[in-house]
């Protein structure tokens, strides 16, 4: 009697490894994970099964070389343990993601600064700082409304280099009448004995009203109209 050695397929399926930040990839990479542990299970019942088979019915004057079954099932439990670590690994990707949820959801309400060019005039009064990458011979700050126009130009600003400095505002045009309430934006013109423009970044402070929650993590929505990562805050209060 010819016996053949039952043979299963040792590659991992499709979109088992990996993993992802979003909630949604995630959601996904758990369940492909789950369908790949539950077709390993049928082929490890279907592989012993054949195995038994063959086992009961081989010719007793040419037996089956033991090797191969031992190779066989050695194959089958390096894919086991390959999907189990790909499964290991999402459930972790997932619960660090929550935490990452529950530590967003800690900055609601908490005063923020991080880089933008956005003012908020609030009772009259707007603040923001910017910091220029080298030292200036003149520096200006240019405020403009929504639609773009200029509401605003401060001069005399200082010129250190590599120095935040904080930028104030009246709230008043320069006919000096006061400006309604709302967001504003301020762009630094700063140039060096030669006229060369020098590079800034302006950092205002606002506070964080909501936390929202989508496929590709949490974005922080402030009260100054931006939406932004949790990773763009530079200090929180």
């Amino acid at each position: 009697m010819t016996t053949t050695t039952p043979t299963m397929a040792t590659t991992p399926p499709a979109g088992t490894a990996g993993a992802s930040t979003g909630a949604g990839a995630g959601a996904a990479q758990t369940g492909a994970a789950a369908k790949a542990q539950g077709q390993l299970g049928v082929d490890y019942n279907n592989f012993l099964k054949l195995l038994t088979a063959q086992i009961q019915n081989q010719d007793p004057l040419k037996p089956m070389d033991s090797t191969q079954f031992v190779q066989q099932l050695a194959q089958l439990s390096q894919v086991e343990q390959s999907v189990q670590t790909n499964q290991n690994l999402q459930t972790l990707n997932t619960k660090i993601g929550a935490m990452s949820g529950m530590a967003s959801l800690g900055m609601l309400g908490r005063s923020v600064s991080l880089a933008s060019d956005r003012i908020e005039l609030m009772g009259g009064a707007g603040q923001t700082s910017y910091q220029l990458a080298s030292a200036a011979a003149s520096v200006t700050a240019t405020i403009t409304d929504a639609s773009g126009n200029t509401v605003r130009t401060l001069t005399g600003l200082p010129t250190n280099g590599s120095t935040r400095e904080s930028l104030g505002w009246d709230g008043r045009n320069d006919a000096g009448v006061t400006q309604p309430d709302g967001i504003y934006h301020v762009k630094i013109n700063a140039v060096d004995a030669s006229g060369k423009v020098i590079s800034y970044d302006t950092y205002p402070t606002t506070v964080v009203d909501q936390v929202l929650y989508g496929s590709s993590g949490e974005t922080l929505k402030l009260r100054n109209g931006a939406e932004v990562s949790p990773g763009d805050i530079l200090s929180a209060g």
